[in-house]
């Protein structure tokens, strides 16, 4: 047996041991959440059995037709003082499923408890316990993201946790930091998103660099050109109304979600202008600064259609709910779309404005840092 014969293998078993105890994990964590009511401060039911089922059919003003079911349940108690005692628990819900879903046997809720005078439990659901579902669907992303981009694809994966993390700790430090602009901390937390996400993913290399330098330029010109045109305009045409309840400047909010809602998009064009730039430089390392120039424009162009779609659907379909709410309560066309689609729109087309300004600046950029290799070697 040759040496590459053993590395191959010594490589494979350890992917092998490596997926084994990525399984362990999911069996494990798939078997805590099946049984971790005790960790649970409100009191959890598992249903049992579904008593009785009446359904009633309504009509509203508008002539919309519905039908609403009332289900009486017998449910456990998972945890507490009374844990295994016996509860009656009553769920509405509708056809359209608006607010509360249709429940099965096994579905375990959260509830509020109540005694009565004969001693029997009763309460009413408050939520339903939606762990498991989640936790599921997270473990198939995780397979399906190291199953496809492997080392890369774990390297993805703790920087999105990162970044999670990261957003969270800005809203609960403008919250109790009041005085503080939003978008000042979100800007801060965009610098540091970025630079984390593309070493992580990328790695410590000059395409990596040209990268982060073409995203922050990118996003905080997008940024600039929006504040400005939201100036000169005052904000003309915009409904802040559905921010209304924050008790907070609507405008520093919305900037700030414009800011972190573009950095995908124009991270992943400075991304894919380096790499792509970097990769005819490292296959022809006599490759012309003009020849690098004429492919960067051919794939900015490639790209920035696509991605200015993506934008626009990514925002838009959020409205969808909304839109047909209004419609369907003779709301008029314009009034719902200036309602709803306003400040989607613009994010829409501030982010397209990022995309647009990203891929000049990604192609030179780039472009200095392979003069710069060019020039070393």
């Amino acid at each position: 047996m040759n040496k590459y014969k053993r590395v191959r293998i010594h490589i494979e078993k350890k992917q092998w041991v490596s997926w084994g105890i990525l399984l362990l994990l999911c069996l494990g964590s798939l078997f805590f959440v099946n049984h971790n009511a005790t960790f649970y401060n409100k009191p959890i039911a598992e249903v049992t059995e579904i008593i009785d089922v009446k359904q009633v059919d309504v009509t509203d003003s508008k002539q919309n037709h519905d039908v609403v079911y009332t289900q009486l349940l017998d449910a456990t108690l998972k945890n507490g003082e009374q844990k295994g005692s016996r509860i009656e628990l009553t769920n509405e819900y509708s056809d359209s499923r608006a607010y509360h879903p249709k429940l099965s046997s096994g579905d375990e809720v959260f509830v509020s408890v109540q005694e009565t005078n004969s001693g029997d439990l009763v309460g009413s659901i408050a939520d339903i316990k939606r762990d498991e579902a989640l936790l599921v669907v997270a473990w198939i992303f995780i397979f399906v993201l190291l199953a496809v981009g492997s080392k890369q694809g774990l390297f993805a994966m703790i920087s999105l946790i990162i970044n999670a993390v990261i957003i969270a700790y800005a809203l609960h430090l403008y919250i109790d930091t009041s005085s503080v602009s939003l978008l000042f901390i979100m800007s801060g937390a965009v610098v540091v998103m970025s630079i984390l996400s593309l070493l992580f993913v990328s790695g410590f290399h000059a395409q990596t660099y040209a990268a982060i330098i073409s995203t922050l330029l990118g996003t905080f010109m997008l940024l600039f050109i929006t504040m400005y045109v939201l100036s000169v305009t005052n904000a003309q045409g915009l409904r802040f109304e559905e921010m209304s309840f924050l008790s907070r400047p609507p405008q520093a909010i919305f900037m700030a979600g414009v800011l972190v809602g573009a950095l995908g998009a124009v991270m992943d064009i400075g991304v894919s202008m380096a790499s792509s730039l970097f990769s005819l430089y490292e296959k022809n390392n006599d490759i012309s600064i003009k020849d690098l120039r004429e492919s960067g424009i051919e794939i900015g162009k490639d790209i920035m259609g696509t991605m200015t779609n993506i934008l626009f659907f990514a925002y838009v379909s959020g409205t969808i709910p909304s839109l047909l709410l209004y419609l369907m309560n003779d709301a008029s066309l314009g009034f719902t779309l200036s309602m709803n689609l306003s400040l989607e729109l613009t994010r829409a087309l501030a982010g397209g404005i990022g995309i647009v300004l990203t891929i000049p600046i990604g192609l030179y950029v780039t472009i200095l840092f392979i003069r710069w290799k060019q020039v070393k070697s």
